[in-house]
C-alpha cells in the first residue's frame, strides 16, 4: 500500500477525522469531568486485573502478577505449558488498571510532522480495527519481559535495595503474536523520510507517581526499529487480545524491554524530530555511581537470564536422579550454550538444549542430577548466547533495578528418601 496518503485522504480501512476521535484524546490532556485518557467514546473503563489470579500460577504485586515457574510443571514433573505461555498463565505488567475497550468504537489514531501534510492530532489519520485487519497479517513467536525482571535479587543476592516491583523472574513469557508490522500502518498513514521517531501512546488511566501526573503510558521509538521487526498486534495465541494483555491492539517489540511493548494502542505520534516521554527520561534509563550523572541511554535490548521450572526451596529425594528443567533467553541473540551447576558454582556441566534456539524467544534446556546425600544444595543456571553474552556473577548495580542478569542462586533442599512400608504378608 503507498505511504504517499495526504491528511484528509483516507488509506483503505481507515477515516479522516476533523475532530479528536473517539477512544482517544491528545497526550497529557484532560477530558470534561476528569475522566482518564481513553475513556472518552470507547468504552474504556480502567479495572485492576480481569482475568483470574490463581494463587498456583501467580503472584500477585499490586496492578501486576508473575508467573510462578515451577507452574510450568505438572505434577508428575512433566511439561505443563510448552514453548508459548497460554493467556491465562501470562504474567500481567499495568502501570495502572487494565483497561476495558470497546473494539467497535476504537480507533487508533496517526498525526505528526513525520507524515505527509503534518496531520495534527485533532485531525489524524485514523484506522478502526477492520481496516487494520484489511492490512497484510504477519505472525511471530516473542517474549515479552519487563526491564524489572529479576529485581528483586538484587536485594536478595547482592544486599542492595531498589524501589519498584520485587519481581523475582517471573516478569516474563512467550506467546505466538498476529498483526499487521507497523511499518505497514506508518506507510499507508503516509510516513515521509524525514521521520525520525515514532511514539505509541497507550489508552490506559493517566499513571500519577508522587503526586507527579505523568499522562498515559507511551515511549519513542526510532523510525530504524519502527520499521524493522515491531508488530501491531490485535491476537495472541490463535485468538484476540485480551484486555490484560492489551486488547484490542498493542506493540510487540522483539528483543527490547517489555515498556516498548506498549499496550491499548490508541494514538501513535510520528515526528521529524527526537520525542520524549517519562518512560525514556525518568523511567527505564540507569542511574547509579557506574552511570554517567545524566543516566544511561534509554533501555532497549534485554539481557542474558536463565532460570529453573521449580520452586525454590523444592524438596527433592536423595539417592535417585532427578531431570532439571528450565529456560534461557536473551535480547540480542538466540542461546546456544546453557551450564548448570548443582554446588553452588564450584563446578559446571552443559545441558541438553529442546526445541531449537530461535531468535527473540527461549530456550528449553534439562540436565540430569543424582544427589546422595541429604542437605542444603544451591542450584545456578547460566547461559551464554550467539553474540558471546552470558551471565556474570554480580549484576552492576543501577537505582531502579533494571537488567538483573546476573547468575541466580536457586536453593534446594535435599532430604532422605520416603520408603514405602512393605505390604503385610497375606
Amino acid at each position: 500500500m503507498s505511504g504517499n496518503v495526504p491528511p484528509g485522504n483516507v488509506p483503505s480501512g481507515s477515516t479522516p477525522s476533523g475532530s479528536t476521535p473517539s477512544g482517544s484524546i491528545p497526550v497529557g490532556s484532560t477530558p470534561a469531568g476528569g475522566a482518564p485518557p481513553g475513556t472518552i467514546g470507547s468504552g474504556c473503563v480502567p479495572t485492576g486485573i480481569v482475568k483470574p489470579l490463581p494463587a498456583e500460577w501467580f503472584v500477585p504485586h499490586g496492578t501486576n502478577a508473575e508467573m510462578r515457574w515451577d507452574a510450568l510443571r505438572d505434577a508428575g514433573g512433566g511439561a505443563a505449558v510448552g514453548r508459548h505461555v497460554p493467556v491465562e498463565r501470562f504474567f500481567v505488567r499495568n502501570h495502572t488498571g487494565t483497561p476495558l475497550i470497546d473494539p467497535g468504537t476504537w480507533r487508533l489514531r496517526l498525526f505528526g510532522s513525520g507524515l505527509r501534510g503534518g496531520p495534527t492530532a485533532e485531525r489524524p489519520v485514523e484506522f478502526d480495527l477492520a481496516g487494520i485487519r484489511a492490512l497484510p497479517a504477519t505472525r511471530i513467536s516473542a517474549l515479552i519481559e519487563c526491564a524489572g525482571n529479576g529485581r528483586d535479587y538484587f536485594r536478595r543476592q547482592q544486599g542492595l535495595s531498589v524501589p519498584g516491583t520485587p519481581w523475582a523472574l517471573g516478569a516474563i513469557g512467550s506467546a505466538r503474536w498476529r498483526g499487521v508490522r507497523l511499518a505497514e500502518v506508518l506507510r499507508a498513514a503516509g510516513m515521509t523520510a524525514d521521520a525520525v521517531d515514532v511514539l505509541p501512546v497507550g489508552l490506559d488511566a493517566d499513571y500519577v507517581l508522587d503526586g507527579v501526573n505523568h499522562g498515559p503510558v507511551r515511549r519513542p521509538l526510532p523510525v530504524a526499529k519502527a520499521l524493522d521487526d515491531v508488530l501491531l498486534a490485535y491476537e495472541m495465541n490463535d485468538e484476540p487480545l485480551t484486555p490484560d494483555h492489551g486488547a484490542p491492539l498493542r506493540l510487540v517489540v522483539p528483543g527490547w524491554v517489555g515498556i516498548a511493548s506498549i499496550k491499548w494502542v490508541g494514538a501513535i505520534e510520528v515526528a521529524d524530530h527526537p520525542l520524549h516521554s517519562p518512560w525514556n527520561t525518568d523511567f527505564y534509563r540507569m542511574f547509579g555511581p557506574g552511570y554517567p550523572s545524566g543516566g544511561s541511554a534509554p533501555l532497549t535490548t534485554q539481557v542474558v537470564r536463565s532460570a529453573f521450572e521449580l520452586a525454590p526451596d523444592a524438596e527433592l529425594e536423595a539417592g535417585r536422579g532427578h531431570r532439571l528443567h528450565g529456560r534461557s533467553w536473551s535480547g540480542t541473540a538466540p542461546v546456544r550454550l546453557v551450564e548448570v551447576s548443582t554446588d553452588g558454582g564450584r563446578t559446571w556441566r552443559p545441558a541438553a538444549l529442546h526445541g531449537g534456539s530461535p531468535a527473540d524467544d527461549w530456550t528449553r534446556w534439562s540436565i540430569d542430577w543424582h544427589p546422595d546425600r541429604p542437605g542444603r544444595y544451591e542450584l545456578r543456571a547460566r547461559a551464554t548466547d550467539c553474540l558471546g553474552n552470558s551471565q556474570p556473577e554480580r549484576a552492576v548495580f543501577n537505582r531502579e533495578g533494571y537488567l538483573f542478569g546476573a547468575v541466580v542462586a536457586h536453593p534446594v533442599t535435599v532430604v532422605r528418601a520416603r520408603f514405602e512400608p512393605c505390604p503385610s504378608p497375606s
